[in-house]
């Protein structure tokens, strides 16, 4: 499009102009034919008002189409040298390599609410288009190295003074730009290019350059990328422009064929796929939603209520006593509070959260709610009273929602006359911290209630994971098997402090007995009660029930798998446990033997990938990376080996399953539950991952 001699070439490529092969080609094209017309005398790029480029199609990694010419680099360095100036239009947001492209720009006219980033090491790479050896250019080294390893978004307007913005546009953007470019003279030839400025390196650079190398080989479980962008940084101080951009690519390259890079990108690609069902899409009708009711005002119904009041929703607090009621009004009080003292809000800001809270005795309370969500004690018959009364009190065409961990949604739902509106949202605690939503629909649950759940969710900024009903529904299903081999291998001859020491290394945020020490040991203790009665055969190792009958649930009572002194963070080894261990061990007739901390891994994560691969061949969960999500959201697993099913793929389907089958033959082996998986067997022997399993006949 030519305006008075400007040429404007558009990313047109929804909904965050991808810098994907198709849009490179058609842009140098573009940019070819603007240079070869007469009647072009400037260029200007533009993405439209909110978006300038989203940087590179992350679906093409892995694929030829990644670096096929015209590669990122190429097109940047074509825009460099044009003849004509290039006049780059900056939207809302610029990340990645659309920000590269613009660096690469001769000029940069910013909206004035623009924010750029480059977010590469949160993918486990760097900027490899030139944003290591650009951006200091522009802005200063140890800025462009705050923005490089922090991953972080920042306001354009942060760098007005800067040779990265030459205009902020307060009005209509491309205008603005236009007539930016109309305004520059021919007198300004050569057009200025950021790889052209000098680079002036001070000493406290240097001393900034060495601390944070410093303090990035002193951090576990961040991967290379960080120190490996730090060193691209540092080359553009020390290296004239074109090799630091040799360098930069080398270490690009580094990165890109590793593991710690793959995990990352199907960690972020998992979370995009995970809201999509089969059979819901935008043109599904959803329930409006601004009011919501929590019944139960415990550790997790005030945490729900924060997460709604946070979004913006109105919050109707209901309770049985004044006392309960009372407790829980002033934990959300109290955590608003907090955010006040902290000046994370101003006291406008507190005071509207907490203008739209009410509390209430009364189900009537609800009659003008849209969604109810019961986060009662987790018993099916009190649940089920619970529903019944939402039943009456809800008006039609309202959702009642559950936050069953473990419960039978299909039971619940029986218990009202509307089980097409019941749905699970199974918020992990705590709630206002947590990232993962499991969305449990039940049988009779209407697509519009599912899409309205899901939509629900991205408003509350929390990661939506679809799920089927079964006994814990994806994360905790999984998790029993974890805790239950974790157990046996204490039978076998390990200690609860090596288990978690060994998972904690390998990445795990938290080790099983830690975890069972904060969760509470009589959670796992009424559960493991339950699935007994259920499956008789199923196998447990009973130092935990031991444990609980002697009162150590854990962190609330001073004492579990560790002991908790007042004043003294974590917990410590403790005799006790190791005696109570070495006893049941000798009662049982059981012969302890020397666990490296490899078994200990492969056992509790393969645990993980077995019932995973359960889940997937029953359809309670919907993809395999949809697994991964959950764990890498809701139950600390390290984003870097990205989840359970991805690792297992990692390390080869058919080496997990002869390591499984291996643990099945031994003496004492659980043969039952080390049987591999169907699926996943037929997936090795077919040599498939777990997102190729459509293609078993």
């Amino acid at each position: 499009m030519l305006h008075d001699g400007v040429a404007v070439l558009s990313l047109d490529r929804p909904p965050i102009n991808n810098l994907s092969f198709e849009l490179r080609t058609h842009l140098l094209q573009a940019l070819d034919a603007a240079n070869a017309d007469p009647a072009v005398e400037a260029i200007v790029l533009h993405g439209n008002d909110k978006v300038f480029s989203g940087g590179v199609d992350i679906n093409e990694f892995g694929s030829d189409l990644a670096t096929r010419s015209p590669s990122l680099p190429e097109l940047i360095r074509a825009v460099e040298n044009s003849r004509k100036p290039v006049v780059a239009a900056l939207g809302d947001l610029c990340l990645g390599g659309g920000l590269e492209l613009a660096l690469g720009c001769h000029y940069r006219v910013f909206s004035a609410s623009a924010r750029i980033g480059l977010p590469e090491v949160t993918l486990g790479l760097l900027p490899g288009a030139g944003g290591t050896q650009l951006l200091p250019r522009a802005i200063g080294l140890d800025a462009a190295l705050n923005l490089i390893l922090s991953g972080r978004q920042q306001a354009a307007a942060d760098f007005r003074d800067t040779a990265l913005v030459d205009e902020l546009a307060t009005e209509d953007l491309r205008a603005a730009a236009v007539d930016f470019a109309r305004r520059l003279s021919a007198d300004t030839v050569p057009w200025p290019r950021l790889r052209d400025r000098p680079l002036r390196v001070e000493v406290e650079d240097e001393l900034y350059i060495h601390f944070v190398r410093d303090r990035l080989k002193g951090q576990k479980g961040q991967g290379p990328a960080p120190l490996a962008a730090l060193e691209a940084v540092a080359a553009a101080g020390r290296l004239p422009v074109d090799e630091g951009l040799e360098e930069e690519g080398r270490l690009f390259a580094g990165l890109h064929a590793g593991p710690q890079s793959r995990a990352l990108c199907h960690a972020f690609l998992a979370e995009r796929a995970a809201g999509k069902i089969p059979g819901i899409d935008d043109s599904t009708p959803t329930i409006p939603v601004e009011r919501v009711g929590v019944v139960g005002a415990g550790t997790m119904g005030t945490g729900i209520a924060i997460v709604f009041l946070n979004a913006g929703f109105e919050v109707a607090l209901l309770e049985s006593g004044e006392q309960a009621l009372e407790r829980g009004l002033a934990v959300v009080r109290e955590h608003f509070a907090g955010l006040l003292a902290k000046k994370r809000l101003d006291q406008a800001q507190c005071d509207a959260l907490l203008g739209k809270l009410s509390g209430s005795l009364d189900y009537a309370a609800l009659g003008d709610v849209q969604l109810a969500v019961e986060a009662v004690f987790e018993d099916l018959e009190v649940k089920r009273q619970v529903l019944r009364r939402l039943d009456e009190a809800l008006p039609d065409g309202a959702i009642l929602a559950s936050n069953t961990s473990t419960l039978d949604l299909n039971l619940l739902a029986e218990a009202t006359s509307r089980p097409e509106s019941v749905v699970g949202l199974h918020f992990f605690s705590p709630a206002q911290v947590m990232r993962l939503l499991e969305v449990v629909r039940g049988r009779r649950t209407a697509d519009s209630v599912m899409a309205t759940a899901m939509r629900l969710g991205k408003r509350l900024q929390k990661v939506s994971v679809a799920s089927g009903v079964c006994d814990g529904f994806i994360g905790n299903r999984m998790l029993n098997e974890y805790l239950r081999v974790a157990g046996l291998l204490l039978d076998a001859g390990a200690l609860p402090w090596q288990i978690d020491r060994a998972l904690e290394t390998w990445g795990m945020a938290m080790g099983p007995f830690r975890m069972c020490d904060m969760a509470g040991n009589d959670i796992g203790w009424a559960i493991r009660k339950r699935q007994r009665a259920a499956d008789p055969g199923l196998r447990f190792s009973a130092t935990a029930d031991l444990l609980c009958e002697q009162g150590r649930f854990g962190q609330k009572t001073g004492k579990g798998w560790y002991r908790y002194e007042a004043g003294r963070r974590g917990g410590t080894p403790d005799p006790e446990v190791e005696r109570l261990i070495d006893a049941y061990r000798t009662r049982a007739g059981l012969l302890p033997r020397t666990i490296g901390d490899r078994e200990i891994v492969e056992r509790c994560i393969y645990a993980l990938v077995n019932e995973g691969a359960r889940l997937l061949e029953e359809g309670i969960a919907l993809r395999a990376s949809d697994v991964d999500v959950v764990y890498l959201a809701g139950y600390g697993f390290p984003r870097l080996r990205g989840g359970p099913m991805h690792y297992a793929e990692e390390q080869g389907l058919a080496n997990v399953v002869r390591r499984m089958r291996e643990f099945a033959c031994e003496e004492g082996g659980d043969a039952r539950f080390w049987t591999p998986a169907p699926l996943l067997v037929r997936l090795a022997e077919h040599d498939l991952g777990f997102g190729r399993a459509g293609e078993l006949q």
